[in-house]
């Protein structure tokens, strides 16, 4: 079938040279109208979205190195950040080691003003006895020179005598 085209086609050779000048002609008028009202537009369309696409790129590539800065200060600052959590336990570590060392001068201060108050109230308190001594063996010596007047006592006596007083001296300051 398709030869029996091809065969009519060829026998009417001057209708198709007419048909290729119409149809090259309808061709050449629809591109010269496409030029006039369309191809301005077209064109402004692609440039349009070429420039498009080139601001994209841009845009791509600039979020891309802001991006790679923001990274970077990201990292600097949890650099700084490690530095001064550092710093700050560093600083906190000296601080608690000088508050013991505070506490432990005020503790020792302390200590030995206590120790000094206790020695002070030792000492007021070995006068005192002292000083009760004293009175009670003024007050013995008083009554065995008493005890002496009133009667003679030989040595053995005598000595029976001012062991009986040291006995009951140290009873009675037993008792206090």
């Amino acid at each position: 079938m398709l030869n029996q085209w091809v065969v009519a086609e060829v026998v009417s050779g001057p209708t198709m040279l007419g048909n290729i000048l119409v149809v090259t002609g309808a061709f050449l008028i629809l591109l010269l109208l496409i030029k006039k009202f369309a191809w301005t537009q077209i064109s402004d369309m692609l440039q349009k979205r070429q420039d498009k696409i080139a601001n994209d790129l841009d845009s791509a590539e600039k979020s891309k190195i802001e991006a790679a800065q923001l990274a970077r200060q990201r990292q600097e600052q949890l650099n700084a950040s490690r530095s001064e959590a550092s710093d700050i336990l560093k600083s906190a570590k000296e601080s608690g080691e000088k508050s013991r060392q505070n506490i432990l001068t005020e503790t020792k201060d302390e200590v030995s003003r206590l120790r000094q108050k206790a020695q002070t109230e030792i000492d007021q308190q070995k006068q005192e006895a002292l000083a009760s001594v004293k009175d009670d063996v003024a007050d013995l010596s008083v009554s065995i020179a008493a005890k002496l007047l009133q009667k003679e006592l030989s040595a053995d006596a005598h000595k029976a005598l001012i062991d009986q007083y040291i006995t009951g001296l140290g009873q009675q300051h037993e008792a206090r």
